[in-house]
């Protein structure tokens, strides 16, 4: 918690001023049993309605400051509090932005977004009451006790007895819930990544008839979590019932001591009174507290679980000396250098994983080529093409483009220069404009235009009447798997880069269709090094370099022609999907 204390630095004034006020609330609320027995001893003693109603006058008086200064305490507080959650909830999504896919695989989808949400409002909440009770709770507890002594020393020793056994149970409690809180939360994670799962991937649950399996499955996920929260809660719940005992016990031991006090003359009734009020107040006061300890068990949870992910660190980072490597990369993109893209013996592992996804990787793709990736389901095609943007960096060997390690780059000047069309095509909530400019931010209506004929969606575009400013529902829900793609097409094309890739992002299209977008990106990207992977054969035939990756091997590399002679497992593909007669005559 404390490393998320520095979100409270911009809100010191409200962190100051809120508990200052709780605690001048606290101190009119002290004056209160005194009045009280001023109105009992004075008051109706004689039975002088004016004074009573003079002091009851105070009471009031005393009861609209205590309020106002409430007011202005909350304000003060929700104030800080909601400030201290936007900040934190701001550098947590900019973190998460800034680490790289190994980290994300890591960690986990599901967890990210609870600590995203349910974490961070957690500790909100816990922030906003500790700024209001943490010191006003124990100030009226001690406030009281010496309000006490100042009646009778006697009397007053069953609070000095009361309060550390009170203190017991409440920290007691305390360090017994804390730890099993963070099991709740980590339940919780795993109940969202199930519903996760079930919600992204409706249409296969349906089509195998698992909804029956998915929904026990839910229910055990979800029956451990209430689990966890009923035995914790219990936990908790013994603290009222104790406290309730204690300050019971204490207010007989009171009264009793009291009336033996009264009846020797020593206080008065009114004092009498006034200290079993005082007494009351540290019960209200400590149940206060111990439903605040509760929350702050559960917000330190949370709050280590949100600490944890900013304790990831990105293991893909800008080189130092960014603007040097800047200039010198525009250098080499302006000279247009013969070899765009090089792999030099690289080898990758994925994070935890004991086996390499790619090993002994070498070739080289010129500048205007265009270079065909190929081979079997887990064969390491995704994992080769995401290594050139540097969305992983290499366990071993280098990645080169225009002659220098991806690791040498400025990420931002690196990926500036190159087009990605992954797998999953991706839209995002807005006008087809707005997806567009992804691409490019200042790309003009023409060149949007341009990059959709290319990408083989200018005619669909056309047909809905709508232009540029046609609404795209999130994630594309309005439109087809073969639309969606083309357009996550035609976004990279805006940008013009240096280098596109494509990753079996046709895979929706038909085959006519299919031809006309690798023959118009052709013919359109001039010096453009296009990356093609796909599952068809078709599609990476009339590449100029076909790689076939087998088990993370480079099994062959070459032409169409030149692999059907050199390549075993390029030949077994080609005739897995067309006929002997359609292979010869490419």
């Amino acid at each position: 918690m404390k490393e998320l204390l520095k979100y409270l630095k911009a809100y010191r004034l409200e962190s100051i001023l809120a508990p200052l006020f709780k605690m001048l609330e606290a101190s009119f609320e002290l004056f209160v049993p005194l009045v009280m027995a001023r109105i009992i001893d004075v008051g109706i003693k004689n039975e002088d309605m004016t004074y009573i109603l003079q002091m009851g006058g105070v009471l009031v008086l005393l009861g609209v400051i205590g309020l106002t200064c409430s007011l202005t305490a909350q304000y003060f507080s929700a104030k800080a509090a909601v400030g201290f959650g936007t900040a934190l909830r701001n550098d947590l999504f900019r973190h998460i932005n800034r680490l790289s896919y190994r980290e994300i695989d890591t960690v986990g989808t599901a967890t990210l977004i609870t600590r995203m949400t349910s974490d961070i409002n957690q500790v909100q909440s816990g922030v906003n009451l500790v700024l209001r009770l943490f010191l006003r709770s124990p100030f009226i507890v001690f406030g009281a006790m010496i309000m006490a002594f100042t009646i009778d020393v006697k009397a007053a020793l069953v609070f000095v007895a009361a309060i550390p056994l009170l203190s017991v149970v409440v920290f007691g409690i305390l360090l017994v819930s804390m730890p099993l809180y963070k099991k709740v939360q980590k339940q919780l994670d795993q109940v969202l990544l199930t519903t996760r799962e079930n919600l992204q991937g409706a249409r296969v649950v349906r089509a195998f008839n698992r909804q029956e399996d998915e929904i026990r499955r839910f229910r055990e996920e979800n029956d451990l979590l209430v689990r966890f929260q009923v035995f914790v809660g219990k936990i908790s719940a013994l603290m009222n019932p104790l406290t309730f005992v204690i300050i019971n016990g204490s207010v007989i031991a009171l009264v009793w001591i009291g009336g033996w006090q009264v009846e020797t003359g020593v206080i008065t009734q009114g004092e009498v009174v006034a200290l079993v009020n005082y007494m009351s107040q540290i019960l209200v006061e400590l149940v206060k507290l111990a439903n605040l300890i509760i929350t702050i068990s559960k917000s330190l949870a949370c709050a280590g679980r949100v600490s944890a992910v900013f304790h990831v660190t990105g293991s893909i980072q800008d080189p130092e000396g960014g603007a040097a490597s800047e200039q010198k990369a525009e250098a080499a993109g302006g000279n247009g250098p013969v070899c765009r893209v090089e792999f030099d013996h690289m080898d990758f592992c994925y994070a935890g994983s004991p086996e390499p996804a790619l090993s002994g990787i070498s070739f080289r793709a010129m500048a205007g080529q265009t270079i065909g990736i190929i081979g079997g389901t887990g064969s390491g095609k995704s994992t080769l093409i995401n290594l050139i943007p540097r969305f992983y960096d290499v366990s071993g060997g280098a990645v080169r483009v225009d002659g220098r390690d991806v690791r040498e780059y400025p990420l931002g000047d690196l990926r500036g220069g190159i087009g990605v069309v992954p797998q999953k095509a991706v839209l995002f909530k807005g006008t087809l404009r707005e997806n567009m400019q992804w691409g490019k931010k200042d790309a003009s209506d023409e060149e949007i235009w341009q990059a959709l004929t290319v990408a083989q969606a200018r005619e669909f575009v056309e047909e809905k009447n709508q232009g540029l400013d046609m609404e795209i529902q999130q994630g594309g829900r309005n439109l087809s798997g073969g639309q969606r793609q083309r357009l996550t097409i035609a976004r990279a094309l805006v940008r013009r880069p240096r280098i596109l890739i494509l990753d079996d992002s046709a895979s929706a299209l038909d085959f006519a269709t299919d031809a006309a977008l690798r023959e118009a990106i052709k013919e359109n990207t001039k010096d453009m090094t296009v990356f093609l992977v796909s599952q068809r054969a078709t599609t990476v035939q009339g590449a100029d370099q076909i790689l076939v990756l087998d088990d993370g091997k480079l099994a062959g590399a070459g032409t169409h022609k030149e692999l059907l002679d050199t390549c075993q497992v390029y030949r077994e593909i080609c005739f897995s999907q067309l006929s002997e007669k359609e292979v010869r005559e490419h």
